[in-house]
C-alpha cells in the first residue's frame, strides 16, 4: 500500500516538497455532472435563464477556480497554469450537464486538484444560477478522468 504524502513521519500534515522533482508537461481532466429537471435543462440550453448565460458564467467560474485552487485546498501548491478549458456535454436523455475541466502546465507537480476544483465550481455555479427554478438539482460523479506527466506517468479512468 502506498504511503500518504501529505503527512510527515510524526503524522503531522505538511506540504510536500517538490523542489527536487523534474519540470515536465503535466495535464489533468476531471468531470462533474449536474442533474436537473428537463425544464431546467431546456432553460439553460435556450439561454433563457433569468440570471443570464448560465454556461458562459459557469465556464468563467471554473477557470477562476482552477487558478485559486491553492487558496482553497490547504496543502496544494500555487501553480502557474498554462491552460484551463471547460467543456459542457449536454445529456438530454437524463436531464444532465457533464462538466469537463482540463488543466495544463509545465511544472514540478500535477494539476489534478485544479481540474477537480474547476469542474466542481463550474457545476456549483450552474446550481447557483438555476436554484430559483430547480432546488432539487444534484451534483454527482465528480472524478479524475485523466492525468499525464510526472514520475507516476499516465492515469486514465475506465
Amino acid at each position: 500500500m502506498s504511503k500518504l504524502t501529505h503527512f510527515d513521519n510524526k503524522g503531522d500534515a505538511h506540504m510536500v516538497d517538490v523542489g527536487s522533482k523534474d519540470v515536465t508537461e503535466r495535464e489533468a481532466t476531471a468531470t462533474a455532472t449536474i442533474r436537473m429537471t428537463p425544464e431546467t435543462l431546456k432553460l439553460i440550453c435556450a439561454g433563457d435563464a433569468k440570471k443570464g448565460d448560465v454556461l458562459g458564467v459557469a465556464r468563467l467560474a471554473g477557470i477562476m477556480a482552477a487558478k485559486k485552487t491553492a487558496d482553497l485546498i490547504p496543502l496544494c501548491h500555487p501553480l502557474a497554469l498554462s491552460n484551463v478549458t471547460i467543456e459542457f456535454l449536454i445529456h438530454e436523455d437524463d436531464s444532465a450537464i457533464e462538466v469537463q475541466a482540463s488543466c495544463k502546465l509545465k511544472g514540478r507537480t500535477g494539476v489534478e486538484m485544479e481540474a477537480l476544483t474547476a469542474a466542481s465550481v463550474a457545476a456549483l455555479t450552474i446550481y447557483d444560477m438555476c436554484k430559483a427554478v430547480d432546488r432539487a438539482m444534484v451534483i454527482t460523479d465528480t472524478r479524475l478522468l485523466l492525468k499525464k506527466g510526472g514520475k507516476s506517468g499516465t492515469y486514465e479512468a475506465i
